[in-house]
């Protein structure tokens, strides 16, 4: 498999001529101007956000240990409001509790936070404000999180997981013991109080609507596939689910005008190892059938969306209004989430070309809208893309594929993005996130995430030199 890099196509023909001889499908519109259907307005409820794009959640773990916000998490926050996309989804993934942060550094959200927490939101709103003329059209929200089995609240080098079950590869995968004890449902229904805890001070704090995130094996799609759990919060989809009824419930009892939003992993994969060759490949499953992949089909690496679609009308029966369609853990199957050409230090390289993810995601995203149209669909996967972003995105939005096209790691390396295709300016090219994964290295190694090769601001940090020196060393090994 011989997979060229995205910035050798000069032209759209180029780039369409590629994917037809791979036998990937795209959407693809050759010209995207400054009234092109990214720059409509959608309206949600009684609320107008002024055009299609979303930035999603990007962590950096740069806050303080007591979950507080540093200059580092103002920074990237000023750079979500100078955007230009009128959707934020959630900032970053912020922990309702410290047992359930995914690094020491992540936000927490808390009564001793609530200050910083809301001075981010004021922040992000009032650079927008000063670059796009208004902040009336942008909805703002915030997500929120238990890192489940992912949980390293103390130190990034010792996880401290909470589990629903025993996973016979992951448990293996992360050293989790055969005797580790499970989440009892007593503390599910602690956490779930916690969760609401949390959306008041959101609610408070101004932030538009809140995301109780179900992605990325996190502790809310570790439900979705605890298919052997016994008891109310395991086995059918009814008790998977009773997990996010019984918080929406909360929310709507005691914070009824928040908006409410889902990130959902829609489907996912058996987790993927290194092979003797570098590339990615499935773990060997011993069983005839692999139920852990919430909208697998069971061989581990196909897809079914009768589970997901399910999923989606109980958000609708609910009154969910937005949702955020993604895939799998970047833990364990980063490939079918965040598509890239050059694997984080504890990757693999790719098993497919990174379009042929980027096109899953879109047909996905686009099959669950299909079947879903009532709820509000942010498409992700799109910073693969690169410069060929805009193209593919007014097709999307053209066609009725999604009603938002999200991006992460774009914004880090390139903050304008957005604001630069709506205007119709030229793309700054040596800006553009070429995917080289930096920004996941570096947090494996404890340090801050950002974008190191593009961005000079953390070319000129400590953890700059630490993370080159890292990357010779593994190069030798």
């Amino acid at each position: 498999m011989t997979i060229k890099r995205l910035a050798s196509f000069k032209t759209g023909d180029d780039f369409i001529a590629y994917i037809k001889e791979n036998n990937i499908t795209l959407p693809f519109f050759r010209h995207v101007s400054a009234n092109s259907s990214l720059a409509r307005p959608y309206v949600l409820g009684n609320k107008t956000i002024g055009n299609r794009f979303a930035v999603l959640p990007m962590e950096g773990w740069d806050g303080t240990l007591d979950g507080h916000p540093t200059d580092l998490v103002r920074r990237r926050w000023r750079n979500f409001g100078l955007s230009g996309a009128k959707l934020i989804w959630g900032g970053e993934a912020v922990a309702v509790r410290h047992d359930g942060r995914a690094n020491p550094h992540q936000l927490l959200l808390n009564e001793d936070t609530f200050t910083d927490i809301s001075s981010l939101r004021e922040l992000l709103v009032q650079t927008h404000r000063e670059h796009h003329g208004t902040a009336d059209d942008l909805l703002v929200g915030l997500q929120l999180t238990h890192s489940g089995r992912f949980s390293c609240p103390n130190d990034y080098r010792r996880r401290e997981p909470i589990i629903l079950y025993h996973h016979p590869i992951l448990d293996k995968k992360f050293g989790i013991a055969a005797d580790y004890p499970v989440m009892t449902d007593a503390e599910i229904a602690q956490l779930e109080k916690d969760y609401i805890k949390a959306v008041v001070l959101a609610s408070k704090a101004g932030f538009d609507f809140v995301d109780i995130k179900h992605c990325h094996g996190y502790l809310g799609h570790e439900f979705l596939s605890a298919v052997d759990r016994p008891g109310k919060y395991g086995g059918s989809l009814e008790n998977r689910t009773r997990f996010l009824t019984e918080i929406v419930h909360g929310i709507k009892a005691n914070i009824p005008k928040i908006g409410i939003g889902v990130r959902l992993s829609a489907f996912d994969f058996i987790p993927f190892q290194k092979s003797t060759h570098g590339k990615g490949e499935p773990v060997a499953y011993e069983k005839a059938r692999y139920p852990y992949a919430f909208g697998g089909d069971g061989t581990g690496t196909g897809i079914n969306l009768t589970e997901p679609v399910l999923f989606l009308k109980k958000l609708v029966s609910l009154g969910v209004q937005l949702v955020c369609i993604t895939a799998g853990s970047p833990y364990y199957v980063p490939h079918i989430q965040r598509p890239a050409l050059f694997p984080p230090s504890d990757g693999y390289l790719p098993p497919e070309d990174p379009l042929v993810g980027v096109a899953r995601l879109i047909s996905i995203t686009s099959a669950l809208k299909k079947a879903a149209p009532e709820l509000t669909i942010v498409g992700s996967g799109y910073s693969y893309l690169q410069e060929w972003l805009p193209n593919v995105a007014e097709a999307v939005i053209a066609n009725g594929d999604a009603d938002f096209v999200g991006f992460g790691r774009m914004v880090l390396s390139y903050p304008e993005f957005a604001a630069d295709v709506l205007s119709g300016k030229p793309l700054q090219k040596n800006r553009i996130c070429r995917t080289f994964s930096d920004c996941t290295t570096a947090p494996r190694l404890g340090l801050v995430s950002g974008c190191f090769p593009l961005d000079k601001y953390y070319q000129n940090l400590p953890d700059y030199s630490a993370l080159e020196s890292s990357k010779k060393q593994a190069e030798k090994a």
